[in-house]
């Protein structure tokens, strides 16, 4: 049996479509001429921007990464809102982002053979809150703040590999690359929106859907 953990918003959660909808009633709220999706685009990159290679301490938590993050687009958009109420709305939202179609199926499917876990930038609190988190035993989660580190930083896979994690499934560039490069066995779900960075390692192992998943880990957890 394998450990095989997902990442959670980009291989398990349609977060773009999630987020996006959170967004166009924060802009609709502010009375904005701005697309949803365009805030969404924007807030994600500069969360993620934020994460990266951040020194584990002082800790910085995911909920305020986000406020951040919201914080920096208002102010390059010249938008006038508190930032900290609506990234705490955004966020409020965790439990309407929809799962892939093929997740509740594929993750039922690989857990007959393995240890179904998740692999994620989130806090623990904000984690429960996903559609995700009935799916999966909370011994199996680990979040940066379990684990004390933000992808793609190598020490998030290297802690998760030392806890006892076999495999792991990213859908984004970022994921995928930090992975591999961290030495990680990798089976990558392609997810629409994302690619495979071609500046970097690429995954031996890809699936179309996650009930492709289980054939495949025969070869890759080995």
């Amino acid at each position: 049996m394998a450990w095989v953990t997902f990442d959670l918003f980009s291989a398990l959660i349609d977060s773009r479509t999630g987020g996006t909808a959170a967004f166009d009633r924060i802009a609709a709220g502010h009375g904005w001429d701005v697309a949803g999706r365009d805030l969404y685009d924007d807030w994600d990159a500069r969360n993620k921007g934020s994460q990266k290679d951040l020194p584990a301490e002082p800790w910085v938590t995911f909920a305020e990464h986000s406020r951040r993050a919201l914080a920096a687009a208002y102010a390059a958009r010249g938008l006038r809102a508190d930032p900290a109420g609506d990234a705490a709305a955004l966020l409020a939202t965790l439990p309407d982002w929809p799962l892939w179609p093929d997740v509740e199926a594929g993750l039922t499917e690989v857990a007959r053979d393995h240890r179904v876990g998740i692999l994620s930038n989130v806090d623990d609190e904000l984690f429960r809150r996903t559609r995700a988190a009935a799916l999966v035993d909370d011994d199996a989660v680990l979040t940066s703040e379990r684990l004390r580190a933000y992808k793609p930083h190598p020490d998030i896979y290297r802690r998760a590999a030392e806890a006892g994690v076999d495999v792991h499934v990213p859908a984004s560039a970022r994921d995928t690359r930090g992975a591999l490069e961290a030495g990680l066995a990798v089976v990558r779900v392609a997810r629409p929106g994302h690619r495979v960075d071609p500046a970097g390692p690429q995954p031996r192992y890809e699936v179309e859907d996650l009930t492709q998943l289980p054939a495949v880990l025969v070869s890759a957890a080995s």
